[in-house]
């Protein structure tokens, strides 16, 4: 591949560089940030591309892999975590933000315990670009109707009235929903 063919596309650097403004970042981080970003490279190549949310302790962070592996079996697909990106810089609301820019969809896990993406839901429905593109794989519990408490449900009744959350509870119902996303 040439250089030319893995530079970051123009819109792409634009919209990183309006997040960027928005915080003092000095140029050393803001080149880490463009260079790790230009490893993205497969999410413009592809058709679609899935940025994969949810907790990363062990259990969860194993049915996280199991998503983003169905969502990569597509052949017009690229699935990643934000833990894909290399670079020294941290898990930020900045990094997530020039992510979810890139992306096609994204894609959230939620399970009650431990706790899941909390501040990502929150920017997930806080802007109408995230919304739109967003889906939710929110995990059903037996014995509780409310275990995630009042504020997600609030989040979770405005994917289900748009078709975009999908309930499982078991590994082999996640594989089923996930194959329902676009």
């Amino acid at each position: 591949m040439s250089d030319e063919e893995a530079s970051v596309p123009d819109d792409i650097l634009t919209s990183a560089k309006t997040q960027l403004d928005q915080e003092e970042i000095s140029l050393t981080d803001n080149e880490e940030i463009l260079h790790a970003l230009s490893e993205l490279t497969p999410a413009y190549e592809n058709e679609r591309s899935y940025f994969v949310l949810g907790n990363y302790d062990r259990e969860p962070i194993r049915r996280l892999n199991l998503v983003v592996d169905r969502l990569n079996r597509r052949p017009d697909g690229y699935a990643f975590r934000m833990v894909d990106i290399r670079g020294e810089w941290d898990n930020s609301i900045q990094k997530f933000c020039l992510i979810a820019d890139l992306v096609t969809y994204l894609v959230g896990v939620t399970e009650k315990d431990p706790s899941d993406f909390l501040v990502e839901q929150g920017l997930l429905v806080g802007t109408t670009e995230y919304f739109s593109k967003s889906h939710v794989l929110k995990r059903q519990y037996e014995s509780e109707e409310h275990p995630f408490g009042w504020m997600q449900d609030g989040v979770f009744e405005l994917f289900d009235q748009e078709g975009r959350l999908y309930q499982w509870q078991t590994e082999d119902d996640l594989v089923n929903v996930t194959e329902n996303l676009p």
